[in-house]
């Protein structure tokens, strides 16, 4: 049996939970006891267990309410119980109630590892089902080797499929609108609108009017009626990005979005029903801001019913070196390159740089030294500064190197994109064929072995 299983014992007879301590202890399980119902309960609050082994007849709550208050749990544990000869009726409605198994006192001890072997063994495949669930769900919209991030994708899979408002925070740059696409890609909503709303992007007045919708004439400039963005997502998603920004005259709003499900347009006096789920993301700490008013404490309580927390790339930095395979790869493809390897010398300067932009701010590295570098391989020197050892740094790029290869991109795909057909490539480009043969001339690409022939 793994030695990281948890048990937890209820049993009113001090002697019963002796013994199965003793026996389940021998096995390498971690064993904690309560004495009845109710204390299991509370002891799961504080101590979460894989294996609940319970008594059927206890005083006060018994076996088969504890069952039924356990099964109804997310991540609920397994929960065997132990009857009494005579009560085998009593067992089959239990394990029709959701138990997984039971054993009769007295029990012998082959028989009562026996059924423990099973139930964990059930824990165990339920969790690498949930954790590869979770990876799959996640992976489509992030990239990640490190437990940390395996552990974000459980909760993003449990999450999901359940419509509750979900509050995503992290730093900036650590993907947390890629998040919100997982939850909704994986939700009973993936197939309706989804709608994003960045709160710090607009002025308070113009905030709410595109979140809540305006009557024709509510303000100068509102030529006719619009229905607003929670309008627009009637039977989806919406992601409120930088919520913390949202002013103070739109957080009451939306608070009475997320408790009656309803919103009023501006210059409206009636009231809209609609039904639409709430992501949430912020890079701020939303209970300081409760703290200093900024922030109203009712709605956070409203917005924090699941929190996920996207851990910054400083705590992951297993996620480095794949995060770099996958950008190298993207941005050989769109400058035209080919296929580029990662030197275990770019391995070990990212991961020596701290990376306060997160996994933005790597992207935009790799963004811009792929771009930069000659067709023949990487120059490690236009790494920025921070993610090249002192004295190893190169001159920046310019502004004209930024644009030449800005360029040459665009002239690489133009070219994939006319298979090769020069004359097209140019129509597209919207040049003409020679000052097109210019160009490849100038990055290198006329001789054609870039690309398709040069027709």
């Amino acid at each position: 049996m793994s030695p990281l299983a948890r048990v937890l014992v209820v049993d009113d007879d001090p002697g019963v939970r002796y013994t199965l301590r003793e026996i389940l202890e021998s096995e390498g399980l971690a064993v904690d006891e309560a004495a009845d119902g109710a204390a299991a309960l509370a002891r799961l609050e504080t101590t979460p267990a894989d294996l609940v082994v319970t008594d059927l007849r206890m005083p006060g709550m018994d076996g088969m309410e504890l069952l039924r208050r356990v099964a109804g749990r997310p991540g609920a544990p397994r929960v065997v119980l132990v009857t009494a000869h005579g009560s085998e009726r009593q067992a089959v409605e239990a394990m029709k109630a959701g138990a997984y198994d039971y054993f009769k006192k007295p029990f012998e001890t082959d028989e009562l590892l026996a059924v423990v072997r099973r139930a964990l063994e059930a824990v165990r495949l339920t969790h690498d089902n949930e954790r590869l669930q979770g990876e799959l769900v996640l992976s489509r919209s992030m990239v990640f080797a490190s437990e940390a991030m395996r552990r974000l994708a459980v909760l993003v899979a449990r999450v999901a499929p359940r419509d509750v408002t979900v509050l995503i925070t992290g730093e900036s740059g650590t993907g947390k609108e890629r998040v919100a696409e997982a939850i909704v890609r994986a939700s009973r909503r993936a197939d309706r609108p989804f709608v994003r709303f960045n709160c710090a992007a607009l002025t308070p007045e113009l905030a709410e009017a595109e979140l809540f919708g305006h009557a024709k004439g509510a303000f100068t400039g509102a030529v006719r009626a619009r229905p607003g963005l929670f309008g627009e997502a009637d039977g989806g998603t919406i992601l409120l990005d930088e919520v913390g920004e949202l002013a103070p005259s739109a957080q009451g709003k939306l608070l009475r979005v997320l408790q009656e499900g309803e919103v009023r347009p501006v210059g409206e006096e009636r009231t809209r029903k609609v039904d639409v789920r709430v992501l949430a993301a912020t890079h701020r700490d939303l209970p300081e801001l409760v703290r200093t008013g900024r922030f109203r404490e009712d709605l956070y309580y409203r917005l924090d019913v699941v929190q996920l927390r996207v851990p910054p790339l400083r705590d992951r930095p297993e996620d480095i070196p794949v995060l770099a395979r996958h950008f190298l790869q993207r941005f050989a493809e769109r400058f035209g390159l080919a296929s580029l390897a990662v030197p275990d010398a770019l391995v070990d300067r990212l991961a020596a740089h701290a990376w306060p932009g997160n996994v933005r701010e790597l992207e935009n590295a790799i963004e811009g030294l792929v771009a930069l570098s000659p067709p023949e391989g990487l120059d490690l020197s236009l790494l920025p500064g921070g993610a090249v050892p002192a004295g190893d740094v190169g001159a920046a790029p310019s502004l004209k190197q930024r644009v030449e290869a800005f360029e040459r991109g665009l002239v690489v795909e133009a070219l994939r994109a006319a298979e090769g057909n020069r004359s097209e490539a140019a129509r597209r480009l919207g040049m003409s064929r020679v000052t097109l043969h210019d160009k490849l001339r100038k990055y290198g690409l006329a001789g054609g072995g870039e690309e398709p022939g040069g027709r």
